[in-house]
């Protein structure tokens, strides 16, 4: 929002890019694409050029649209299939979920799904993870958006695994920080110290991988929403109250 002092430097926009790594999350991570210091694009680029860089690996999407805001959190999903030559496997994992073989899986579902793999994960999680996938708060997933979950937590667990040096379960402040840069956000000691006392349930300063996947899934989804109103792309955005809400919220309903 508009007023807030300026970031620690090296922090937030304009950070200094970190090393390539994998983005389970679908789309160009924040400091990918990196801005030029002061948040411009570069003067020889024009409109149009600096928004196709946006789709092909760029820093900003294209601005929502002001209907888009208030668009219902509650709408249907719309039917969707797997592709041809998806594993077999995940295709009669999603099958085995959707009990009424209505096409759609619940949250409870997938959270048992997920969980026959390799790690239980909490409601909240698979909430997160369903909200990031359909933008809606029904709970509810098709076999793309499920394809979709699948692979991202594969890629999300191959970062943390590569993080955890001393295996054992859990990474503390300056692995998970190494971790966000590689996912593209830099944050701040100040909000990186928040992070860790938000999602740390050892009481050891340190963050297990479900709560890993669910600090990673808010500073995303809190970032692409502010990204959205950064207009002039200067680490500056405006919100209405209405839009706030609509922002924030979302990740504390789940």
């Amino acid at each position: 929002m508009a007023g807030f002092p300026p970031g620690a430097p090296g922090f937030g926009f304009g950070a200094p890019l970190p090393p390539q790594g994998s983005d389970p999350f679908g789309g160009s991570p924040y400091i990918h694409g990196h801005l030029l210091p002061g948040g411009k694009p570069p003067k020889d680029m024009n409109h149009h050029h600096h928004l196709a860089m946006m789709g092909m690996g760029g820093v900003y999407p294209p601005a929502a649209s002001p209907s888009s805001w208030h668009a219902n959190p509650f709408a249907a999903l719309l039917p969707s299939s797997f592709a041809p030559g998806t594993d077999p496997t995940l295709v009669a994992c999603f099958q085995m979920a959707d009990h009424d073989g209505s096409g759609f899986i619940d949250d409870k579902e997938l959270q048992r799904a997920l969980s026959t793999y390799s790690h239980a994960f909490s409601l909240r999680t698979v909430r997160l993870l369903m909200y990031l996938f359909t933008g809606s708060n029904i709970y509810r997933i098709g076999p793309k958006e499920f394809n979709l979950v699948f692979y991202s937590l594969q890629n999300w667990r191959a970062i943390f695994l590569k993080f955890d040096r001393d295996n054992s379960g859990k990474i503390d402040s300056s692995e998970l920080r190494e971790a966000l840069l590689s996912l593209g956000f830099s944050v701040s000691p100040f909000v990186l110290d928040m992070l860790v006392s938000k999602y740390d349930r050892t009481g050891r300063r340190a963050i297990e991988y479900d709560n890993f996947i669910e600090c990673c899934l808010t500073i995303k989804g809190l970032t692409e929403k502010f990204k959205e109103r950064d207009t002039m792309f200067n680490g500056s955005a405006t919100f209405t109250y209405d839009m706030f809400m609509f922002s924030v919220l979302p990740f504390l309903i789940a």
